[in-house]
């Protein structure tokens, strides 16, 4: 399929947008939708805008708001032009927009493109039942579209308040999806349709199509939920482009497929997969989860997974995503944040896994025992967990569970027998600890290495997971391994 190419009035090729709303915490959805608009301005060297939809003041926050700016920063999906940085085209609030937004909806009006329609919801409900009941399409019939001036100041003198219904020309409406290739909406389907509420706000259907015209946007991606509006929008840039709106050219849409949860269902805000901010406090690396995103309708290659950012950049094509909706696989996704893990450099891990530790940790002790987790660790907090042994102090305790299973009678023994080889080693270090313990529990008692160091590993980490036992306890120290010894001998 060959790309239709646009120059915009700042001479750039491609521009992709990215409007989320502030409503709720930031999901996987969304971040998947941004993902693939900023990899496609990136690959077409095009600009990235990234505006608010908050014209819902019962619904939108200003915290919602904080943690989308705070989340797009912390994915590293950076933008050339919106919130925050700015840009020819602002505000990139639509909640600062409402001028421009009924400016727009009246010269529709004037133009005879768009009409007040007086219907009671009552009016309307009852038309659309019978329609159903007579099998025809039960959108807006357009019993208001021809109203005399006499008519509607009949039925303002009743009090009516009418929204404002843009008058769809009666065709069928077909474009070229960039994810779906060609589709065809029937004009039976498509009815004429609300821009602006009774009360003056405006409606989705209106304030997307401004900004996109007034910001040059030239390809749209979106979730497939709303491909059925497209056509409306359509037909929102022919008028535009009769009344000088934007610079006349309509926006080539795609519509991404959706994300499934468990259960074949669509992936919703609400289920705990969902919750972007979740992943992040998990441990989970932005690389990671951008790469697991990637993979949830489009692919580098057909026997590769992993790849960063830069390298998604480089081959990111709009039309090699599938149109069929992508599954959310919770643990491929752990998998593939391991990866990342492990890609990153020993000073970098470091960094990355302060944040997960208690404060005022040792840092250079952090350092040493970084390597013995970063091979075994998918996400960053499974990383510090293994390493709170460390840095418990007086708090550290030890699972019940895996004391009840490693130091029962015959674990105590163990730990008995290790604190007596250990009390007079000479060298306290990782190859000494070895020795002394292989020499005492494997060699002289006969026991099978889990036997002889299960215990052990318990009594001075606390779990039955943890790093290498024996680079651990030369961490530990002499004295805290002893005396830990000495409490789970003591019960």
């Amino acid at each position: 399929m060959s790309e239709t190419r646009w120059t915009t009035a700042t001479g750039s090729d491609v521009v992709a947008r990215f409007c989320p709303s502030p409503t709720g915490n930031p999901h996987v959805g969304m971040a998947r939708t941004a993902l693939f608009s900023w990899a496609f301005a990136r690959h077409h060297g095009g600009r990235f805008v990234f505006r608010i939809e908050d014209t819902d003041a019962s619904r939108d926050s200003q915290e919602s708001y904080d943690l989308l700016i705070d989340v797009m920063r912390w994915l590293g999906l950076d933008w050339d032009e919106g919130v925050e940085v700015g840009g020819p085209n602002g505000p990139y609030r639509q909640s600062q927009r409402m001028d421009i937004y009924a400016d727009v909806a009246q010269r529709l009006l004037d133009a005879g493109f768009a009409y007040k329609a007086y219907d009671t919801a009552e009016e309307l409900e009852e038309r659309r039942e019978k329609a159903r009941a007579e099998g025809r399409p039960s959108g807006y019939d357009g019993l208001h579209r021809d109203l005399t001036p006499e008519q509607q100041a009949a039925y303002e003198a009743e009090g009516r308040q009418p929204v404002i219904r843009f008058k769809m020309p009666q065709r069928d409406w077909t474009f070229d999806d960039l994810v779906r290739g060609e589709i065809t909406f029937g004009a039976e389907n498509v009815q004429d349709f609300v821009i602006v509420r009774a009360n003056g706000q405006p409606l989705y259907t209106l304030t997307n199509p401004v900004d996109d015209a007034l910001m040059g946007i030239t390809h749209v991606l979106r979730g497939e939920d709303i491909l059925s509006s497209t056509p409306r929008q359509m037909a929102l840039y022919e008028a535009f482009a009769q009344i000088g709106v934007g610079s006349g050219f309509t926006p080539r849409f795609g519509h991404l497929p959706y994300v499934m949860g468990g259960g074949n269902k669509k992936l919703s805000k609400r289920d705990p997969e969902s919750n972007l901010l979740g992943y992040r406090d998990q441990g989970f690396l932005p690389e990671g989860l951008l790469n697991y995103l990637a993979l949830l309708g489009w692919s580098i290659a057909e026997d590769r997974d992993i790849f960063g950012l830069d390298e998604m950049v480089e081959a990111f094509e709009i039309e090699r995503v599938n149109p069929n909706p992508a599954r959310f696989d919770l643990k491929k996704c752990e998998a593939i944040n391991g990866d990342h893990v492990r890609m990153l450099t020993p000073e970098e891990f470091v960094t990355r896994l302060l944040p997960y530790l208690p404060a005022g940790v040792d840092h250079a002790l952090v350092t040493k025992a970084a390597p013995l987790v970063q091979e075994r660790s998918n996400l960053m907090t499974e990383a510090a967990d293994m390493l709170r042994f460390l840095f418990a102090g007086d708090d550290f305790t030890v699972d019940p569970d895996d004391a009840a299973k490693q130091l029962n009678e015959d674990g105590l023994e163990v730990a008995k027998a290790a604190r007596a080889a250990l009390a007079d080693l000479g060298e306290w270090s990782t190859e000494a600890i070895e020795g002394s313990l292989r020499q005492a529990l494997v060699e002289e008692r006969g026991l099978k290495p889990r036997l002889a160091f299960g215990p052990v590993r318990v009594a001075v980490t606390g779990r039955r997971v943890s790093p290498p036992l024996f680079e651990s306890m030369e961490l530990l120290g002499r004295e805290v391994s002893l005396a830990r010894l000495d409490a789970a001998i003591a019960g």
